[in-house]
């Protein structure tokens, strides 16, 4: 495979990674989409360019280069449902709104899927679980804020519109219950702006799987609405007077990460 992620390397406590923002394709997978599905419409669109401060704050980055539709980075490698009721896979067979994704007997075959669970969904991972045991190393702890975006409206996979701010933390299990409180206060004082906390989305495989707060890892992740920086529908436009303001937000939010850790770790 060519390249499959995007990592730069910061000096605070702070890893984001953006598993859902890549656009490429595999020759199988490119071939095999139906119609609909080829201008990519569940990526987490423009989410490295909405999160482009996070560098000068002193975060580490991570950000995957091909698109959900030939592997999902926030799944298990054993495919493991992470959600009752309508969900996508590992490998997606649907769009988002519940049609297939794949013309009928033209998936990528299970050799080529092995190769993308071995080349594209490891490397992910391997960087991940390196970069948190690095900052764990040097701080006495780690941070990581897993990040996300989506239509506000999907009738397949939730009712009535979205909140803006969809914050997951597996049901407390994969962050301290007091940071969690505190980014949810966030949210509440950004005017404007709707927010939960451990709603539709609790966090996906990255959050339950690395957030380890026994163990000093505390994982969120953040599901945003597309509705707040962007068009949500095709050429899926980047709106910059959306994006601004929300943009404060999310700085509000990744400040209110770092300065819990320095109270709770005292560094």
């Amino acid at each position: 495979m060519d390249k499959v992620l995007s990592f730069h390397q910061g000096q605070l406590p702070l890893l984001i990674s953006m598993p859902h923002a890549g656009l490429g394709l595999t020759d199988a997978v490119r071939d095999g989409l139906v119609e609909q599905a080829r201008s990519l419409p569940d990526t987490d669109w423009h989410i490295p360019r909405l999160y482009d401060f996070a560098r000068d704050l002193g975060a580490s980055v991570v950000a995957a280069q091909y698109s959900r539709f030939v592997i999902d980075l926030n799944r298990p490698d054993d495919d493991k449902p992470l959600y009752a009721g309508a969900t996508t896979g590992l490998y997606p067979a649907t769009l988002f709104e519940g049609e297939p994704l794949f013309k009928a007997g033209q998936e990528p075959s299970a050799d080529e899927r092995k190769g993308y669970l071995e080349h594209i969904w490891r490397p992910y991972h391997d960087t991940i679980r390196q970069e948190l045991a690095r900052l764990r190393e040097i701080h006495g702890y780690a941070l990581l804020w897993d990040a996300h975006s989506i239509r506000s409206v999907i009738p397949h996979l939730f009712d009535g519109k979205l909140p803006d701010f969809n914050l997951g933390t597996f049901s407390g299990a994969s962050c301290d219950p007091v940071l969690a409180e505190r980014l949810l206060g966030v949210c509440a004082q950004a005017q404007g702006y709707t927010c939960v906390l451990n709603g539709r989305f609790k966090g996906g495989h990255i959050t339950r799987h690395y957030g380890d707060p026994a163990n000093h890892i505390h994982a969120v992740q953040l599901e945003l609405a597309q509705s707040t920086y962007m068009e949500e529908l095709e050429p899926f436009k980047y709106r910059e007077d959306l994006a601004q303001p929300t943009q404060v937000v999310l700085k509000q939010l990744l400040e209110a990460v770092l300065a819990w850790g320095r109270e709770r770790y005292g560094r």
